[in-house]
């Protein structure tokens, strides 16, 4: 009986790494707001006022200060640009939507590492020569790389590395909501980036929305027609996922189509006649870009000094 009682409560954990956050995702976030954080709303706060250049560089600011200081600096950050969106269209929402991201991001990030980090690593990182364990595996489960136990260290470990991620995805969200398609372009164009990679991006940036709101009709039509009707309410989630994979060569089809579209626009709007781009309006560097600059460069101060006392990348990652 214990045996039986260990493999399935194992069995519960693995899949609740793998389950959790797609639960999330359909129950929680949905196809809608997922639609929300990657398409553009016109609105007049500092984000949307600021220079595509300036976010693209604050981005990077982001992913640097996450990348080479202690963890908590990096959790510092998420919660920082996840209170800033309340200042976007639709802040609420957004936040919220932008709140169950980052949990599914840690989520999936600490389960990622947890159950697989090799014991020297955690033993190397937490200084300490015993662990504490959680819960100890089937044997079999090794198979699969994981560790003979689940650890505490191991849980806190792929804890500190999410915080590695969340922050990056939140701020590069924010480049999508707040800057057009072509305002994008014109920065990127600006700083020296290639043409053809710059229209690659855009292209992208217009297209990901779609996919999603692709997704969100044809689930809705196949429910309409009586996907899971007499299903329990406890099973809609798992219809939805079967939805969401019916509705793959549909949105092929629709993403197709648009292709064609983007091209048509494209040469109607002679693009690549020139090897240089025209502006119809000058790329400007306002009082919002400015005080952006002014806060980047006192992070990056800040993050040398953290460095310099010892605050770098405490977790080794071999």
């Amino acid at each position: 009986m214990n045996w039986l009682i260990v493999n399935v409560i194992s069995w519960l954990l693995f899949f609740f790494g793998a389950a959790f956050p797609i639960l999330i995702v359909l129950r929680v976030i949905g196809l809608t707001g997922f639609m929300r954080i990657t398409r553009f709303e016109s609105f007049h706060t500092f984000y949307y006022r600021m220079n595509p250049s300036i976010k693209i560089m604050l981005g990077l600011v982001v992913t640097i200060v996450a990348a080479v200081t202690i963890w908590w600096i990096g959790a510092i950050m998420t919660a920082v640009i996840l209170l800033t969106y309340f200042t976007l269209k639709d802040g609420k929402r957004k936040f919220i939507t932008g709140f169950f991201l980052t949990m599914i991001t840690i989520i999936g990030t600490t389960w990622a590492f947890a159950p697989y980090t090799p014991y020297t690593i955690l033993q190397q990182a937490f200084h300490v020569t015993a662990l504490t364990g959680i819960w100890a595996w089937p044997s079999y489960f090794t198979v699969m790389g994981y560790q003979p136990e689940l650890t505490m260290q191991g849980l806190i470990y792929g804890f500190q590395i999410s915080m590695r991620f969340t922050a990056v995805s939140l701020i590069s969200l924010v480049l999508v909501m707040t800057s057009t398609p072509s305002q994008v372009l014109r920065a990127l164009n600006k700083v020296g980036i290639p043409i053809s990679i710059t229209f690659s991006l855009v292209v992208a940036m217009r297209t990901i929305p779609r996919i999603f709101e692709y997704i969100d009709t044809s689930v809705k039509i196949q429910f309409m027609r009586g996907l899971g009707s007499t299903a329990p309410k406890i099973f809609r989630p798992f219809y939805m996922l079967k939805g969401a994979i019916y509705a793959i060569v549909p949105v092929i089809v629709f993403l197709v189509r648009g292709a064609k579209d983007t091209a048509i626009s494209a040469d109607t709007r002679a693009f690549r006649a020139y090897p240089k781009r025209t502006n119809m309006y000058p790329i400007t560097i306002g009082s919002v870009d400015k005080s952006a600059l002014a806060v980047m460069t006192l992070v990056m101060l800040i993050t040398i000094v953290a460095v310099i006392m010892g605050l770098g990348r405490a977790i080794p990652y071999s």
